[in-house]
């Protein structure tokens, strides 16, 4: 069979579409109004199937258009836009089909020709969201679900998308209340009329709504109203006790001083506790995504206090990734590449104030707080050898590179560390700020002065490497742009911030409560600083540190833990072997599954458990505290 020239298959594909259409170049977006207003209602009561049905009318003009379908969705840094999941487009003008092709080049753009007469055209898709986590994140549930616009809404081409005008409805399942930074002009029985905005404005507000719903107040009395929107499995998780809000309300509170004003004229915390919707956490300029599992507030003394940073972080980046963010990632409409070189900024310095604010708000006690850093440090002192030949800055491409789709072996390969390793760079600034002005001034006064702004406005205030050494340099002179570079561009940890901070990493062979907390609420066995594996409960292990004890012996992560020694295999009587193996009589000798390969493996290891702490260094300042202290 006579196969067709590599380089001629485009014009072959171009050739079978609409003679218009494949000509027709997607027009680069320009800085002026979309004439008209588009409308867009979205039925989400179909939720045994878990389809959302959209229909929209564009106004339009005769002749080429083309239609996206969001694709760079900013908070994921990569084009994830879920064009896989799109079905049945149908466009049509006057009660008339109109065809229209896919770009061969570029999948997220519809071309068609608006025929001569048609001033509006009409388009009905559906969306058909998640019916099990192996195909992407759950969004509907029986009880819940989480509307994303980007998902439901097509756009023309050739406009800036603030510049596009849209006036959303939304209809429910009987009974259901919703939660969104999105002003309602109407309710209609279970249908509800929001009003118009531009197109940036309905991508950036999301939607969840439950049977079961319940709005807290988190600023009584304030002229700014932010609110803690819950939806819940049952309404029993919905109960939440007074001293448990407190807190929630004291991170409002601590923010504002921290930052000195709030870019926003309105704040909704969207916030599911199921066991059925995917978790998340996506950060919006007036509102944030958060989803954790049911216990958060039944189990506030357990194991729900290891996620309790999510709304900290979320709600930072109102400030910082919203208001504030990288110019590279300020992009006209939902289509266009972003640059994320500066995620060290926006995310790892996010990640640092998200613990910060968590311990001041009291969400997390003193030691609770410096236990959840502990664990960050020991990372990058001991489970991140990708260090050797990645730095920090290289896995800011890690959103494009990967799209977090699951890695092998993450300690050599790295995930996206500008979060975690990005914290501890700006626990290293901090720490330095306070050394150069005698402990007067620190990050906190960096934050009041780059994120800060007019309270209510939330035009977005793009900014690049050098802003920040500026705004560093406002605060205390010093060579910051070589102090970041070589912390971020370096094949190394960057740890000196914690000694600076006063305090060291330690080992102890008893794990503190947030590691107990994190097995009991994931459900695995961590010995990554002992073994160099961690245990799920049902023996397999998810995780080999690269080059570790286990590595070594020649584990795999997805292999299987059969026995122990002689025994049937499960954490508990791993961590006796390991406490065991300490005088040297005892061996640590475990039968392995591997796909269909069973095999025994001695792991030549004496150390005995090891679980990470913080311990003061005496004669020096203790600055993590007061960096940790409530204002």
């Amino acid at each position: 069979m006579l196969r067709p020239c590599l380089a001629l298959l485009p014009l072959m594909i171009a050739a079978a579409l609409p003679l218009s259409a494949a000509r027709a170049q997607t027009a680069a977006p320009r800085d002026t109004p979309y004439p008209g207003t588009l409308q867009l209602q979205v039925d989400a009561t179909d939720i045994a199937r878990r389809v959302l049905h959209a229909h929209q009318r564009i106004p339009v003009q005769a002749g080429p258009l083309t239609l996206l379908f969001p694709q760079w969705i900013q908070g994921n840094h990569s084009p994830t836009g879920p064009i896989d999941k799109l079905a049945g487009l149908r466009i049509s003008g006057n009660g008339q089909p109109i065809e229209w092709a896919r770009d061969p080049l570029d999948v997220y753009a519809f071309k068609l020709d608006v025929p001569q007469g048609v001033s509006e055209i009409e388009l009905n898709f559906d969306m058909l969201t998640p019916t099990g986590n192996n195909q992407g994140r759950v969004v509907m549930t029986a009880d819940m679900l989480n509307v994303q616009w980007n998902q439901v809404a097509l756009y023309p081409a050739g406009y800036y998308a603030r510049g596009i005008q849209i006036a959303p409805t939304l209809k429910l399942p009987a009974g259901w209340q919703a939660g969104t930074a999105l002003e309602l002009e109407s309710r209609q029985g279970d249908t509800l009329r929001y009003r118009t905005v531009p197109f940036d404005t309905l991508l950036d507000s999301p939607v969840y709504a439950g049977r079961y719903y319940k709005q807290i107040d988190l600023d009584p009395g304030a002229k700014t109203p932010v609110r803690l929107n819950v939806v819940a499995d049952a309404a029993k998780f919905l109960e939440a006790k007074p001293e448990q809000i407190k807190p929630h309300r004291e991170l409002v509170a601590q923010a504002y001083k921290l930052f000195g004003s709030h870019q926003y004229d309105h704040y909704d915390f969207l916030f599911s506790l199921s066991a059925q919707m995917g978790g998340n956490g996506l950060e919006h300029h007036r509102s944030s995504e958060n989803g954790v599992d049911t216990d958060y507030f039944t189990g506030w003394d357990g194991a729900s206090v290891t996620g309790r940073d999510l709304l900290a972080h979320e709600f930072v980046h109102s400030w910082n990734g919203k208001y504030r963010r990288p110019a590279g990632v300020t992009s006209t409409n939902f289509n266009q590449p972003l640059s994320d070189g500066l995620l060290w900024v926006y995310e790892g310095q996010t990640q640092y104030w998200g613990y910060v604010l968590t311990a001041r708000a009291g969400l997390w006690k003193p030691e609770m707080a410096r236990e959840a850093l502990a664990m960050v440090v020991a990372r990058y002192a001991d489970d991140r050898p990708g260090l050797a030949w990645r730095s920090i800055q290289d896995t800011t491409m890690d959103p494009v590179i990967a799209m977090r789709r699951p890695k092998s072996y993450q300690s050599y390969q790295l995930s996206e560390d500008y979060y975690s390793g990005g914290q501890l760079v700006w626990l290293a600034v901090d720490a330095k700020l306070r050394a150069l002005t005698g402990e007067k001034r620190s990050l906190d006064d960096f934050a009041r002065d780059f994120f800060g702004g007019e309270n209510g406005d939330y035009q977005v205030k793009p900014y690049e490497f050098d802003d920040v050494v500026a705004s560093l340099n406002k605060v205390a002179r010093f060579d910051w742009a070589a102090f970041l570079r070589e912390r971020i561009g370096a094949k190394a940890s960057p740890l000196d911030g914690v000694a600076a901070s006063g305090w060291k990493l330690a080992y102890t062979d008893t794990p503190g409560d947030f590691v107990k907390f994190a097995e009991a609420d994931r459900k695995y066995t961590d010995l990554t600083y002992s073994l160099g594996l961690n245990l799920a409960s049902d023996g397999t292990i998810n995780a080999v540190r690269w080059d570790g004890p286990a590595f070594n012996a020649g584990i795999a992560p997805s292999s299987t833990l059969i026995a122990v020694n002689g025994y049937a295999g499960n954490g508990e009587r791993l961590k006796d072997a390991v406490t065991a193996a300490k005088d040297g009589q005892h061996p640590i000798e475990l039968i392995i599954k591997n796909a269909d390969v069973i095999k025994t493996v001695r792991i030549d290891y004496r150390g005995g458990l090891r679980y990470p702490k913080l311990e003061r260094i005496e004669g020096t300042p203790d600055r993590l505290s007061k960096i940790f202290a409530p204002k």
